[in-house]
């Protein structure tokens, strides 16, 4: 191919003399989109948190977790490329990997800018038409969720993302935005990214209709319910799959068909 410059989520521009063959994914999310997209072969690095597909680090080099890496261990791989996220990625290990190769940036607060990056991704290692298969199915889906739950009445919730401390998603981010596609309006709405709160009699919304503990970061599990049940015991207390609310790219395509289910159950008590 010709050398092209494209911009990341951060409009960086990234210059490329060819498609790069050998990719670093530090995003897991961003590691499912790329096998999606054809790509498993040209992975030579993930983290320790890529567990989709399931068997992707048995067949790839292990560089670290999201927030710290093995630098020394990317740069003996020779990469094309490494793909970072702002959020889950700190500066500092953005700067790091700079000093190694290009750098790709996602930024992703909306379903728009999943399908922008879904859309670059194409464009950088050419596969625009596997992308535009996917990002075809995720509007499709979209879609007809939108009709799903349009006439559907708003339910007050709280998303709790991990425990010791308690911490729950809020304002600019990703879940929240889910969470209002899905009529979930966000007790925590006002706050920012992700507040610590303390559960006691006096913090606890009473008005809150279902409590949702997410399965990532933090594992919450069926005792956790009980645990939260206390606090909150007029409200429906769920195990919701974090994958769904928090991974963007290709596990969109799965994502609205589990949550017109997530209603459904919540509608009938079965959960």
């Amino acid at each position: 191919m010709e050398s092209k410059t494209i911009k990341d989520q951060l409009n960086r521009y990234i210059h490329l003399k060819e498609n790069p063959k050998r990719i670093v994914s530090l995003v897991p999310s961003q590691t499912e989109l790329l096998c999606d997209l054809g790509l498993e072969s040209a992975l030579i690095g993930v983290t320790k948190f890529c567990v989709h597909p399931h068997h992707i680090r048995a067949n790839t080099n292990v560089v670290g977790g999201t927030k710290q890496i093995h630098l020394e261990k990317i740069k003996a791989l020779q990469p094309d490329i490494i793909l970072c996220n702002k959020e889950e990625n700190t500066k500092e290990l953005v700067e790091a990997c700079e000093t190694i190769c290009n750098v790709h940036i996602s930024d992703i607060f909306t379903v728009d800018d999943s399908l922008e990056l879904i859309h670059q991704y194409g464009e950088i290692f050419n596969k625009t038409k596997e992308a535009l298969t996917i990002t075809n199915t995720i509007k499709k889906e979209l879609e007809g969720f939108n009709a799903f739950i349009k006439n559907k009445p708003s339910l007050k919730v709280v998303y709790f993302i991990w425990k010791s401390p308690w911490m729950v998603a809020a304002n600019n981010t990703f879940i929240n935005y889910l969470l209002k596609l899905n009529k979930f309006e966000n007790v925590f709405k006002k706050e920012s990214r992700y507040p610590e709160i303390v559960l006691n009699e006096s913090t606890v919304n009473k008005d809150v209709n279902s409590v949702l503990l997410s399965s990532e970061p933090y594992p919450f599990k069926e005792p956790h319910r009980r645990d939260v049940q206390e606090f909150y015991p007029n409200a429906t207390i769920v195990l919701v799959d974090g994958e769904m609310f928090s991974w963007y790219g290709s596990r969109l395509t799965k994502a609205f068909k589990y949550f017109k289910n997530l209603r459904l159950s919540l509608e009938n008590n079965q959960l």
